[in-house]
């Protein structure tokens, strides 16, 4: 089993920056890769931006790049997300996951967080 513990959420100004922060916990050996997903109100959950532990190849959606950096310290077994330039459209409950796998499309990891929330003002 894999425990994962999100924080670094808060309200935040447009134009702000926040980095979430998400420690993983247990047989994190066998993690591959992890990533972050965000459900914003009355909307399904949506892939953000993932990240190969191995190698640290990174991928993220058009929506974010440019703005949030994923980025992983494998000593720590903690994965982060640093989010600039942050919007109202990003206001959002924001999810880490972790996979035994490779980040792929139609990714759909095996372990997931209790979520920490983003408010972005306008």
């Amino acid at each position: 089993q894999v425990q994962l513990v999100e924080s670094g959420g808060g309200l935040v100004q447009a134009g702000g920056s926040l980095r979430l922060s998400c420690a993983a916990s247990g047989r994190t050996f066998s993690i591959y890769s992890m990533g972050w997903f965000r459900q914003a109100p009355g909307k399904e959950r949506e892939f953000v931006a993932a990240i190969n532990r191995n190698t640290g190849r990174t991928y993220d959606i058009d929506s974010v790049k440019g703005r949030f950096t994923i980025s992983r310290d494998n000593a720590k077994d903690t994965v982060y997300l640093q989010m600039n330039s942050l919007k109202p459209e990003d206001t959002a409950l924001y999810y880490c996951a972790a996979s035994y796998k490779f980040y792929s499309r139609n990714y759909s990891p095996d372990y997931w967080g209790q979520g920490t929330q983003v408010t972005v003002s306008s």
